[in-house]
């Protein structure tokens, strides 16, 4: 990993990816973006209502052109959304300018993380785990082409899991106290 690259973390929704990427941002001394939220700012409405108005390629078109411009950011930690991976050009991106992390959750630990969550338009599209085995069954094969290392969150708590991505990093990188 380069430290003077944008460092990202791809995952399916649940995995800690925005919780995480603050923790690291911060232990890091970067910059923190959160994707999604960028993308509702920018939009000056939430994804849901994206998803809703526009449809999913309306939001999917945002999230790239979003995703492109915080790439060219230097020494930052982006959580991307867990559909960002989708699009061809937002991986080679991926993979051109930045150091991903992919964080990995497994259906159960999803569904406890994103129990009572209303915000997520994918899992209002009926059987919550049925919804999420297929979204692993299309992304996990994406994730893993763009990531150059993985982490399995499912028994571990954020600070573990950045703990594991600091061990990870070039010593060229100062480590946080």
């Amino acid at each position: 990993m380069d430290g003077s690259r944008p460092l990202v973390l791809v995952g399916p929704m649940g995995a800690g990816k925005s919780t995480v990427g603050r923790c690291l941002a911060q232990r890091l001394g970067r910059a923190f973006v959160d994707l999604d939220a960028e993308i509702e700012q920018r939009a000056q409405t939430t994804v849901a209502r994206i998803f809703e108005r526009d449809g999913e390629p309306a939001f999917r078109a945002l999230e790239r052109d979003t995703l492109a411009q915080q790439l060219d950011a230097r020494a930052c930690v982006i959580a991307t959304g867990g559909g960002a991976v989708l699009d061809p050009v937002s991986r080679d991106r991926l993979r051109e300018c930045a150091d991903v992390v992919h964080l990995h959750a497994g259906v159960d630990a999803q569904l406890r993380r994103l129990e009572g969550d209303a915000t997520r338009p994918l899992l209002a599209r009926g059987d919550r785990a049925a919804v999420l085995h297929a979204l692993a069954l299309q992304r996990a094969p994406l994730y893993r082409e763009v990531a150059s290392m993985s982490i399995d969150t499912d028994m571990l708590d954020a600070d573990a899991v950045v703990d594991r991505i600091l061990a990870s990093l070039p010593r060229t990188e100062p480590l946080p106290p």
